[in-house]
Protein backbone atom coordinates (compact mmCIF):
# COMPACT_ATOMS: atom_id res chain seq x y z
CA UNK A 1 0.00 0.00 0.00
CA UNK A 2 1.33 3.46 -0.83
CA UNK A 3 2.28 5.94 1.89
CA UNK A 4 -0.35 8.50 0.93
CA UNK A 5 -3.16 6.05 1.56
CA UNK A 6 -1.67 5.01 4.88
CA UNK A 7 -0.80 8.50 6.20
CA UNK A 8 -4.06 10.37 5.72
CA UNK A 9 -7.44 9.64 7.25
CA UNK A 10 -9.95 11.58 5.20
CA UNK A 11 -10.58 11.27 1.47
CA UNK A 12 -10.20 15.04 1.06
CA UNK A 13 -6.79 15.00 2.79
CA UNK A 14 -5.66 12.18 0.50
CA UNK A 15 -6.76 14.22 -2.53
CA UNK A 16 -4.82 17.24 -1.24
CA UNK A 17 -1.69 15.17 -0.66
CA UNK A 18 -1.73 13.80 -4.22
CA UNK A 19 -2.46 17.26 -5.63
CA UNK A 20 0.56 18.71 -3.81
CA UNK A 21 2.75 16.17 -5.62
CA UNK A 22 1.74 17.13 -9.18
CA UNK A 23 4.94 18.51 -10.71
CA UNK A 24 5.20 22.08 -11.96
CA UNK A 25 4.32 22.22 -15.65
CA UNK A 26 2.34 18.95 -15.57
CA UNK A 27 -1.36 18.18 -15.19
CA UNK A 28 -3.52 15.29 -14.08
CA UNK A 29 -7.23 14.53 -14.05
CA UNK A 30 -9.85 14.16 -11.36
CA UNK A 31 -10.28 10.55 -12.41
CA UNK A 32 -6.56 9.78 -12.24
CA UNK A 33 -6.45 10.98 -8.64
CA UNK A 34 -9.59 8.98 -7.79
CA UNK A 35 -8.14 5.88 -9.44
CA UNK A 36 -4.87 6.26 -7.53
CA UNK A 37 -6.80 6.49 -4.26
CA UNK A 38 -8.62 3.26 -5.05
CA UNK A 39 -11.95 4.98 -5.65
CA UNK A 40 -12.09 5.00 -9.45
CA UNK A 41 -15.72 6.14 -9.61
CA UNK A 42 -15.24 9.19 -7.41
CA UNK A 43 -13.75 11.73 -9.82
CA UNK A 44 -16.56 14.14 -8.93
CA UNK A 45 -15.66 13.82 -5.23
CA UNK A 46 -12.07 14.76 -6.11
CA UNK A 47 -13.48 17.93 -7.69
CA UNK A 48 -15.53 18.67 -4.59
CA UNK A 49 -12.47 18.19 -2.40
CA UNK A 50 -10.43 20.57 -4.54
CA UNK A 51 -13.23 23.14 -4.49
CA UNK A 52 -13.33 22.92 -0.69
CA UNK A 53 -9.55 23.47 -0.54
CA UNK A 54 -9.93 27.12 -1.55
CA UNK A 55 -11.25 27.96 1.90
CA UNK A 56 -8.23 26.50 3.70
CA UNK A 57 -5.91 29.44 3.07
CA UNK A 58 -3.13 27.05 2.02
CA UNK A 59 -1.94 27.10 -1.59
CA UNK A 60 -2.80 23.88 -3.36
CA UNK A 61 -1.96 23.54 -7.08
CA UNK A 62 -5.56 22.59 -7.90
CA UNK A 63 -5.17 24.39 -11.24
CA UNK A 64 -3.14 21.36 -12.38
CA UNK A 65 -6.21 19.09 -12.14
CA UNK A 66 -8.47 19.04 -15.19
CA UNK A 67 -10.98 16.68 -16.75
CA UNK A 68 -9.99 13.54 -18.64
CA UNK A 69 -9.89 15.39 -21.97
CA UNK A 70 -7.65 18.17 -20.67
CA UNK A 71 -10.44 20.72 -20.40
CA UNK A 72 -10.56 23.29 -17.60
CA UNK A 73 -13.96 22.29 -16.25
CA UNK A 74 -13.19 23.69 -12.78
CA UNK A 75 -12.12 27.15 -13.96
CA UNK A 76 -15.11 28.90 -12.38
CA UNK A 77 -13.74 28.02 -8.91
CA UNK A 78 -10.66 30.19 -9.45
CA UNK A 79 -12.36 33.58 -9.21
CA UNK A 80 -12.51 34.87 -12.75
CA UNK A 81 -12.85 32.47 -15.66
CA UNK A 82 -9.28 33.17 -16.75
CA UNK A 83 -7.33 32.63 -13.48
CA UNK A 84 -6.92 28.85 -13.88
CA UNK A 85 -5.78 29.28 -17.47
CA UNK A 86 -3.33 31.99 -16.45
CA UNK A 87 -1.83 29.81 -13.70
CA UNK A 88 -1.28 26.98 -16.19
CA UNK A 89 0.18 29.32 -18.81
CA UNK A 90 2.55 30.70 -16.15
CA UNK A 91 3.90 27.15 -15.88
CA UNK A 92 4.49 26.94 -19.63
CA UNK A 93 1.35 24.96 -20.42
CA UNK A 94 -0.28 26.00 -23.68
CA UNK A 95 -4.03 26.05 -24.14
CA UNK A 96 -6.41 26.55 -26.98
CA UNK A 97 -9.51 28.03 -25.45
CA UNK A 98 -10.08 25.95 -22.30
CA UNK A 99 -8.28 22.84 -23.60
CA UNK A 100 -4.67 21.91 -22.86
CA UNK A 101 -2.56 21.41 -25.96
CA UNK A 102 -0.42 18.24 -25.76
CA UNK A 103 -2.47 16.99 -22.82
CA UNK A 104 -1.21 13.42 -23.22
CA UNK A 105 2.41 14.60 -23.16
CA UNK A 106 1.89 16.73 -20.03
CA UNK A 107 -0.31 14.19 -18.24
CA UNK A 108 1.01 13.04 -14.86
CA UNK A 109 -0.50 9.74 -13.73
CA UNK A 110 -0.10 9.26 -9.96
CA UNK A 111 -0.74 5.52 -10.35
CA UNK A 112 2.42 5.27 -12.44
CA UNK A 113 4.51 7.99 -10.83
CA UNK A 114 3.88 7.30 -7.15
CA UNK A 115 3.72 3.52 -6.86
Amino acid sequence: MNLILMKKDSFFEKVYEVTRLIPYGRVTSYGAIANFLGTARSARMVGWALNKSFSSGEFLPAHRVVNKQGILTGKHHFGTGSNMKQLLENEGIHLEGDKIIDFEKLFWDPSKELL
